[in-house]
């Protein structure tokens, strides 16, 4: 049980009307004792105690109700305080029987709490984003050395994944509601829009901004599934010595003996991570869109109705027609020796900055009209479109010359077959492409049958010879 021996009444100074001053020095002391302002190798007695709740007390303010005259000092009211923290079990009271002097360390249990205060009141850097990356770690840190530690370490680090998630959408409401309240006290538009961005720069830019992009659960998780994987996959007896010191340092896991504690440890640092992925990282994103969009309307409100401040034309315009005639031209009278006024004044260094002007590129949007080609301009692509002419070859052209020189045979040798003129010569370094499947298909098929080379004669210095013979002659029908 916790409310038992010193701890009976362990909230009553939190309760009373002191409560804030309280933390105060609690929040002061914890920072003195844990903090990296701490002398870990001294122990704090009354008089430095003392010392420095007087300190917290200057520094706290009185809440409303709270009588100022009750004592004469801050000291006397720092002993007081001391008193109230020792006889509720948040700080304990140490003898030294060398020195006869006595210390005031913290209770565990008033550690703890302080922690918490000084955790909510934000002086301490704490890397919440960190959690994901160390749950990665610590889970290949398992799987390399095989200590239970390094897996436990994990499983509390999953778990303050989730507590981060919580405690910055929450926090995110709470500035949201702040936001509003004091732009309904204040109207403010410089002081709402110097809390939005300050919020921006301070605490999204190191913390939410890494959280949702370098840090994010949906970057990591994968990596987190195949270390759990591999550590399902180890032999055996890896795992069932794993299985004994987990039962051995963390009793109160398990849950029954036929249960593996460490599947269970396994299981729910998967499922921490799904959660966090599915349902509080989205529920983070919607909030801090929530969060930015109601800051911009209200900032957007507040400097629409700053700006109309004095430019109210329609007031203006119903207040002069109410006027009579002598009224109304002394009035604009007046208004016209305040304007015809020259006005000097320097300016701001800050606002003059040379922007870098992009030129415009120009279009030519006019038709040109084109003139006849001159006689070399023609004679150049006459003569381009009888080259391409000259050296090309179809497939009806190879079917007709092989045909000619088949005559009414249907074998004839590669060596025998005619060159007349140039298409002949085309024709002939081709002619075996009449005997691939395309051409079959067509039914022209033509059957090839390797001979001796060629060698000797006037067009090639050396060619493949071949016998060809034609075996189905349904050339009629091909096209």
């Amino acid at each position: 049980m916790f409310f038992t021996d010193e701890r009976t009444q362990f909230f009553r100074p939190l309760t009373g009307k002191y409560r804030e001053q309280i933390a105060e020095c609690l929040r002061l002391l914890h920072e003195r004792l844990y903090s990296s302002h701490a002398d870990y190798g001294e122990s704090l007695r009354r008089e430095q105690i003392l010392d420095l709740f007087s300190e917290a007390l200057e520094r706290a303010p009185l809440l409303e109700g709270e009588e100022e005259g009750r004592f004469n000092s801050n000291r006397e009211q720092a002993g007081w305080i001391l008193n109230q923290l020792v006889e509720n079990g948040w700080l304990k009271r140490d003898k030294d029987e060398a020195s006869f002097q006595s210390t005031y360390p913290f209770s565990r249990s008033g550690r703890l709490f302080t922690q918490t205060l000084a955790e909510v009141d934000g002086r301490s850097v704490r890397t919440r984003h960190r959690n994901t990356r160390n749950t990665l770690n610590a889970l290949s840190a398992f799987l390399e050395r095989g200590e239970v530690y390094d897996l436990l370490d994990a499983y509390e680090h999953s778990e303050r994944i989730i507590a981060d998630f919580t405690d910055i959408i929450a926090e995110l409401e709470e500035r949201k509601r702040e936001l509003v309240r004091e732009v309904e006290a204040q109207q403010l538009v410089q002081q709402a829009s110097d809390q939005f961005f300050d919020f921006m720069e301070k605490r999204f830019q190191p913390d939410v901004a890494i959280r949702l992009s370098a840090d994010s659960v949906e970057k990591h998780r994968e990596r987190i599934q195949r270390t759990i994987e591999k550590i399902r996959r180890k032999q055996n007896k890896w795992k069932a010595s794993a299985e004994r010191e987990l039962r051995r340092l963390a009793p109160e896991l398990v849950v029954s003996d036929e249960g593996s504690v460490l599947w269970h440890l396994l299981d729910s640092i998967d499922s921490r991570m799904r959660n966090a992925s599915e349902i509080m990282l989205p529920s983070l994103r919607r909030t801090l869109q929530g969060f930015t969009r109601r800051a911009d309307i209200i900032i957007r409100q507040l400097s629409y109705v700053h700006s109309q401040k004095h430019n109210d034309i329609v007031g203006l315009c119903r207040e002069l027609s109410e006027l009579d005639d002598a009224s109304f031209n002394q009035r604009l009278a007046a208004a016209g020796d305040a304007m015809a006024g020259l006005k000097l004044g320097l300016v701001d260094p800050a606002h003059n900055r040379l922007r870098e002007q992009r030129q415009k590129r120009p279009v030519r949007s006019r038709i040109t009209e084109l003139s006849a080609p001159d006689a070399a301009t023609r004679h150049e692509l006459l003569l381009q479109q009888l080259l391409e002419k000259a050296f090309n070859i179809n497939n009806r052209a190879l079917r007709d010359y092989l045909r000619e020189a088949l005559g009414a045979s249907r074998r004839i040798d590669s060596r025998d077959l005619p060159v007349n003129n140039a298409g002949d010569l085309l024709a002939l370094s081709h002619v075996i492409e009449l005997g691939s499947a395309d051409h079959a298909e067509t039914g022209f098929r033509l059957r090839l049958e390797r001979t001796e080379p060629i060698t000797g004669e006037h067009y090639f210095t050396r060619r493949d010879g071949f016998l060809l013979e034609l075996e189905h002659d349904d050339d009629t029908n091909s096209p």
